[in-house]
Parts: C-alpha cells; structure tokens; sequence
C-alpha cells in the first residue's frame, strides 16, 4: 500500500481524487489545505474516514509519515511544498506548471536529486489518446520527418479567482500543455523563440490572455502557437487544434477525435502533387493514457520499480523552459535563445 498526503484541496484536487480512488494499493493518508474546512469537505465528500487533516503540510507529514505527496497548490507555494516533502523523505507528483519561476523550478530539481527521490509533473495532455497516436505515426516515417507543427487554442472560461489577476495567464497557466504536447509528439528541443502577448479589448484578464508564438525545436522543426484565453465563439477543444506538415505530408487533429493524414501521392494535378489519406494507427496496447489516472499510476510504477517516469521533473523543465522564454521575449519585444543550462 502506497500512502499519500495531498496538499491542496481547490477545485483541481478533484481531478486527483477521483483518479486516487480508482487505483488499488493507494490510499490517501492526509489532506492539507491553509483552510482546514475546505479540506474537511473534501475529506467527507470522498469519504475518506480517518484521514488527518491539517493546515501545515510539516505537520501532517510527522504524523502520517506517508511515501509520497500529490502537490495541488498554487504555483507561487510549489517550491515550499517541494522542500517540505524531500526533507521528509517522500516521492513528489506535482500539478503543472513545475515552478512559478526558473530558480525555483532548478531549486526544486535539484532538491530531488539530493533526495533521491522520484519527482515528476502531471503534465497530462501527454496522457490523451490522440497526443499519443500522432507520436507513433510519425516516428514511423509514413509521412517523413516533420518540419512545421501548428497549434491554436481559443476558449474563453470565466475562471474567477487567481487566474484572472495573474501576470502572463495563458502563456503560465495553460499553454505549457500545448507546449510540451508538440515538443513530444515530434520529439523536438527547443532552441529559442519569439512570442508576442496582448490584451484584447474585450478581456476580462488583468494581463497576457492571448499571445502567439514561434519557436525553434530543433532539426529544422519549427512550431507555431497562436491562443487566447478570452476567445468567445468557434471555441477549441481544450487539447487545442493542430496541423503537423512532414516531408511527404500532413496529419490534422481537431483536438476531439477527428484524426486524419494524407501523404504525397505519385503524379501531380497541376501545380500540386496528389495526395492520398493515410490511416493514423490506433493505440498501442503499451500507450499510456487518461490523464491524470495515467499519471499517477506512472509515477507509481516509478516508485515502485526504480523506473523513471515519463514526465519527470528533469526533462518537464524543458517545456516549462519555454514557457519563460515566451515570456522573456514577450516582456522584451526579442527573440529569446533558450539554453541548455535553463533546462
């Protein structure tokens, strides 16, 4: 039985709770929460008899003495949480983003290695069948290597709260998801980037809602982002929508199920070359997906077995590089190198 403290109890840890249930050999040991009573309601709403409850996470450590924390607080607490946990001896799971800052994200990194303990990041789009899919298609070579990958994300919550009054909202909050999607699903680097943020009229954000960015990923591949947090109508799915062009074609996903492909085809019509579809292969039984259930149960078998996980900390802090990269550059009307040493 692996036991866990989860920190946090907003909104999100719901996503994390019902994943919890619905894995055998984990049992949640203690909730943490700066209001003991919002974490008493998510204790009686799970039904989580006998938990400690708790509004320091030092102190419900010493009394549980768990194997790993779940971290579901705002990002400017991520790196007291991180410290606390390895100074505690336990493995750590934490929400996205990794880090508010990038001291913070290396500080939390190398607080994990001194530990020796496991420290990934539910950096959960990795986990959607589709993200997945396009992944093994492309590294079969059907349509060659890919050379241009083109996302946009346009929705418009009204989220209340800390988003709304938080500095570079959509690049921090949300974007990193699409981020690190194409930096996997075609296996890139990123080198550098040039990103413009802006307000529209109409926003209800205090600042950086929309924003559009070009990066370099390395061997030739290049990736252009295009998103907004206050979009209304044609809204995309929350994966966003994508158009990925390799050498001998392209492959579309409308962030939903609509998955197709078409390679170049013999004979060409005109000024164009013909094109035929071509079947993106379903999952592989090996494929891990679902979410926040994937992750979990990733970070588990990591624990578990010495494995590394998927989306450990060591290699997340790529995507969260180019998170504040866009950032810089947006902040400095430049474009931005993105260095080893920042990842």
């Amino acid at each position: 039985m692996m036991n866990v403290v989860l920190v946090g109890c907003g909104a999100m840890s719901k996503h994390w709770l019902d994943a919890a249930r619905r894995i055998d050999g984990l049992a949640i040991a203690g909730l943490v929460d700066l209001d003991a009573d919002r974490a008493q309601a998510r204790a009686r709403e799970y039904e989580l008899s006998g938990v400690v409850i708790g509004t320091s996470l030092d102190a419900v450590l010493d009394q549980t003495k768990p194997d790993a924390v779940f971290d579901v607080v705002v990002p400017a607490a991520r790196r007291e949480v991180a410290l606390s946990t390895f100074a505690h001896h336990c493995h750590l799971l934490t929400e996205k983003p990794l880090a508010d800052t990038p001291e913070n994200a290396h500080a939390i990194i190398e607080a994990a290695r001194r530990a020796d303990r496991v420290h990934a990041v539910v950096q959960n789009r990795r986990y959607v069948a589709n993200v997945r899919r396009i992944r093994r298609f492309l590294d079969s070579g059907a349509i060659g290597a890919p050379t241009s990958i083109h996302a946009d994300f346009f929705v418009a919550p009204h989220f209340g709260g800390f988003r709304e009054e938080m500095r570079h909202v959509l690049l921090l909050d949300m974007a990193i998801h699409t981020f690190d999607a194409a930096r996997y699903m075609v296996a890139g680097e990123p080198v550098s980037v040039y990103c413009q943020e802006w307000e529209p009229a109409s926003s209800w954000y205090r600042q950086g809602s929309s924003a559009s960015a070009v990066f370099d990923l390395g061997g030739s591949k290049v990736f252009t982002y295009a998103g907004s947090w206050c979009a209304d109508g044609f809204r995309t799915s929350w994966e966003g929508s994508w158009r990925i062009v390799a050498e001998r074609g392209s492959v579309m996903w409308d962030g939903h199920d609509g998955l197709k492909a078409e390679v170049v085809a013999p004979g060409r019509e005109g000024l164009f070359d013909k094109t035929t579809p071509i079947e993106v292969p379903p999952l592989d039984p090996t494929d891990r997906v679902d979410g926040h259930l994937g992750i979990i149960q990733d970070f588990m078998h990591a624990i578990e077995t010495g494995a590394e996980p998927e989306t450990r900390g060591a290699d997340n802090i790529k995507s969260l590089a180019m998170v504040f990269a866009a950032i810089e550059s947006a902040e400095s009307g430049r474009r931005v190198a993105i260095a080893k040493e920042a990842m």
